[in-house]
Parts: structure tokens; C-alpha cells; sequence
């Protein structure tokens, strides 16, 4: 399993990449491990502005469907439409061609609660 350690996590198993004040988004290896083949993913449009930990989009694999949490407060300036036609990026390619959102923040202090990669490894138990 993969934990790149250039990259916060939430406890609600979202990723976020930060470069400077933009902040880009997709869940983890670990998340999709869990939730399986991926078949649908619903993204909000650019545009949209949300609050740390508000539902931003949703992921449909075969045995479930899973809400989306926003680790940070931004508004949405670009979506992976990409997604829309290969959901499986997401299964296949989690952190590079399978993110989700690109957002930005509205305060990138917000990042202070996140999880580095080896807190994020000990949360999975892995």
C-alpha cells in the first residue's frame, strides 16, 4: 500500500496535495482498497465553494457508495472530468491520474489538522 509522504491526509481518508494556495484532492489507495472496483464518481463543478468536512461529491463501487469529505475550506477551480468516463482512474491511479478536485483554499491553515503519511499508515493500521 501506498502512502506518498509529500501529501496530508484526513481521517475520512482523503489525500491532499498542497502547492502554495491551491490544494488538489482525491481519496487514498487505502480508501479505494476498501470500497473496490469503482464504477461511477459524482464531482461538484468548478465554481463551488465548500467548508472543511462538508460532502463535496460521491464514489459508486460495486459494493457500496461512498460520500466525499473536503479536508479544507476552497472553492472548486478545477474537476478531473476525466473521472466521468474511467471512474477505475481512481482504483488504478490514486494519486496521480485518479484526483479528483483541485480547490483553492480559503485558509491554508486549515492543513494544521491533517495527518502526515506515517500517522495516516498507523490510522489504517497498516
Amino acid at each position: 500500500m501506498n502512502f506518498p509522504e509529500n501529501l496530508l491526509y484526513s481521517k475520512e481518508h482523503a489525500w491532499l496535495q498542497v502547492d502554495s494556495t491551491i490544494g488538489t484532492i482525491g481519496i487514498t489507495e487505502f480508501a479505494q482498497s476498501e470500497l473496490g472496483e469503482i464504477v461511477y464518481v459524482e464531482l461538484p463543478r468548478a465554481g463551488q465553494s465548500f467548508k472543511a468536512d462538508e460532502i463535496f461529491g460521491s464514489v459508486k463501487a460495486i459494493k457500496a457508495t461512498s460520500d466525499l469529505f473536503i479536508p479544507v475550506s476552497g472553492k472548486v477551480i478545477e474537476v478531473n472530468s476525466a473521472l466521468t468516463k474511467e471512474p477505475e482512474l481512481v482504483n488504478s491511479d490514486p494519486f496521480i491520474k485518479g484526483w479528483m478536485i483541485k480547490i483553492e483554499f480559503s485558509d491554508p491553515a486549515e492543513t494544521s489538522h491533517l495527518l502526515n503519511a506515517e500517522a495516516y499508515r498507523k490510522l489504517t493500521g497498516l
